[in-house]
């Protein structure tokens, strides 16, 4: 039987990076909020082995972190895998710090879960994306939560107060492993108020929250990536956003607005330059 899971994107309403570890990963603090923006992840057993098809997009040679997600599911049960076919039907763009393959992925989990393992507990299957993908537990999980070690180190939030999001991304990528290149941590730089996030989300205090929005990943774009970032964020914030930054890596940019706040004029300006502009609203956890 074919079932079908939603793979809700994410936005990092606030991410610091602390500093390098032994492991070759990165000491990450950050506040993570799923969003309605999402692919759509179908499981059904066919076919020979483990077979992935998505329409739209190339993928790569080798495993993909689907087949690998795969196989680390059934080992941790201690049986084998039996033959997949899985298929993507992708809208939340990729490369572009939406965290969309980990959410595809994380779909997957919850998938096999439902079909091989319900008796599962959620923090055996978080382990389980953990050795995939860092911000697999949290696409896991969803909802809106504090990441800390290298993401995988969750704690649930009170949710963030009803909002909405635009979305946006500007016509290039910025892979992840160049941009943790370029952050350094032997000088001041800008560092995003974490802490303020926290307390304004256990207040339900949305403007609050908004003042506290900041991704220390735009303090090392290059000019001409910071000019593009910049302008998109103008047009947000002129178009009434409580706020805007970047999310994870880049170089997709959000903007947070009010409830009941207007957002076409937003929609409007950006798609008559931008071809990936989306509408979203903040989702529970998933798990």
């Amino acid at each position: 039987m074919r079932k079908m899971q939603a793979a809700p994107a994410k936005v990092n309403l606030a991410l610091d990076v602390l500093g390098r570890r032994p492991d070759g990963y990165h000491d990450m603090r950050m506040v993570m909020q799923t969003v309605s923006l999402c692919d759509t992840v179908a499981l059904e057993e066919a076919g020979e082995g483990f077979v992935l098809s998505a329409r739209g997009i190339i993928l790569p040679s080798g495993k993909t972190l689907e087949q690998r997600a795969a196989e680390a599911f059934f080992a941790a049960l201690g049986r084998p895998q039996p033959s997949l076919r899985v298929t993507l039907e992708k809208k939340t763009p990729a490369y572009a710090g939406l965290g969309g393959g980990s959410a595809d992925v994380a779909a997957l989990l919850r998938l096999l879960r439902q079909q091989y393992a319900p008796a599962q507990s959620s923090e055996d299957l978080e382990a389980v994306g953990g050795q995939i993908g860092s911000d697999i537990p949290f696409c896991i999980r969803g909802g809106t939560a504090l990441a800390e070690g290298r993401g995988d180190l969750l704690t649930d939030l009170r949710p963030l107060p009803d909002c909405r999001f635009v979305i946006c991304k500007p016509d290039f990528d910025l892979p992840t492993g160049p941009m943790f290149a370029r952050l350094r941590f032997d000088q001041e730089r800008f560092r995003p108020d974490v802490d303020g996030m926290l307390a304004a989300l256990e207040r339900g205090d949305l403007e609050g929250a908004a003042n506290c929005v900041g991704n220390v990943f735009e303090a090392v774009l290059e000019p001409d990536e910071r000019r593009e970032i910049e302008r998109i964020k103008e047009v947000l914030l002129r178009q009434g956003a409580l706020a805007a930054a970047m999310s994870g890596s880049g170089p997709a940019v959000f903007g947070l607005f009010a409830p009941n706040a207007e957002t076409a004029g937003a929609m409007e300006e950006l798609k008559r330059r931008y071809a990936q502009v989306f509408e979203a609203k903040p989702v529970s956890r998933l798990l």
